[in-house]
């Protein structure tokens, strides 16, 4: 789908306050990983998570995704009656209902006409909830409205830890479970504008997405738990990417050269790596920010662009890619004039 009249026109985001090392995690897991003969190491240089944040204990989730929104929406000068439509992505829930979406909306006051609901898919949600957004913008159906999302490693990654370090646990049991180590916390807010109204002007101009829903069941996620097999769940999740990137080309006239920088879901050190290779692209037109926040499932995507803006890698005119692979398996790709 293409768009002619969207903007991303700000975003805004909070990172928790608590610093946990890899390194601390893996001298958890000491008994574990020495019974096991795998270096910890070997490991962390494996994913390149080096260390990932949790919000303070008892912290609902919505909150910080409200602060995020927060900061977005001041940022734009976007009056709150504007807002036409607010769309939470966040996986992590504080209930099973309400929706988030209302939560958020009760805490920035939005209008009674502001329409207001979640979105899960994933990792690719937030990608998701801006095509909502945006076609309801185009369309003419509202002026502006809010994508946010906020993500919680917290009880996860404690209650791998805690099955890992059982004197049971194998090569296999440790290989399907690893995946939720490398998760982080982390809140983002997306305000998207009519560009008539945009004072920013940076333009969404398409989006495109493609699933591959044989492979729904290799990474399997709870509140506490996250089963995954690794191996196939890269190996689909590339070959979705290198037809989603067709597509892609084909929609939007995109070449490897014709990109000044890629913005991808932040997986870890070797899909990173694996994905550029698989596509052809340049390693170093990305930005990474896995090392320090981890996976931060949906939110990943919106804070890695926010932070690359942040520290100049991406400038006013830049085309920018924004890339997802998702659990499903789902695939998206944004084109955006920065």
């Amino acid at each position: 789908m293409r768009h002619e009249n969207v903007c991303i026109e700000t975003l805004g985001y909070v990172l928790p306050p608590n610093v946990v090392s890899s390194e601390t995690l893996f001298d958890l897991l000491k008994a574990t990983l020495e019974r096991l003969r795998i270096p910890w190491e070997g490991l962390q240089a494996l994913t390149g998570v080096e260390e990932r944040r949790f919000w303070d204990r008892g912290i609902p989730v919505h909150r910080p995704a409200a602060q995020a929104a927060r900061k977005a929406l001041d940022a734009s000068g976007v009056p709150a009656s504007d807002v036409g439509c607010l769309v939470s992505t966040s996986v992590c829930k504080d209930y099973i209902e309400p929706s988030t979406a209302s939560l958020v909306h009760g805490e920035l006051g939005l209008g009674p006409d502001c329409l207001n609901f979640d979105v899960g898919n994933a990792c690719l949600a937030f990608m998701n909830g801006i095509s909502i957004v945006a076609s309801m913008i185009e369309k003419g159906q509202i002026r502006a409205g809010i994508v946010v999302d906020a993500e919680s490693a917290r009880d996860v990654t404690e209650a791998t830890v805690k099955r890992l370090q059982s004197e049971t646990t194998d090569g296999d049991k440790l290989r399907e479970q690893f995946a939720a180590l490398t998760l982080g916390s982390g809140a983002v807010a997306a305000v998207l504008t009519h560009r008539s109204i945009s004072r920013s002007q940076h333009r969404l101009l398409g989006h495109v997405s493609q699933a591959d829903t044989r492979y729904s069941k290799v990474c399997l996620g709870t509140p506490t738990e996250m089963v995954t097999d690794q191996k196939t769940l890269l190996q689909a999740g590339l070959a979705l990417a290198n037809r989603t990137w067709g597509l892609a080309c084909r929609t939007f006239d995109w070449t490897r050269d014709n990109i000044d920088f890629f913005i991808c879901h932040q997986v870890g050190a070797t899909h990173h790596r694996m994905f550029f290779e698989g596509l052809g692209l340049d390693l170093a037109k990305s930005f990474v920010t896995f090392p320090f926040l981890g996976n931060v499932g949906p939110a990943s995507v919106p804070l890695t662009l926010a932070l690359a803006c942040e520290r100049g890698k991406v400038k006013k005119g830049d085309r920018v890619a924004l890339m997802g692979i998702g659990s499903g398996l789902n695939c998206a790709m944004m084109d955006v004039l920065w």
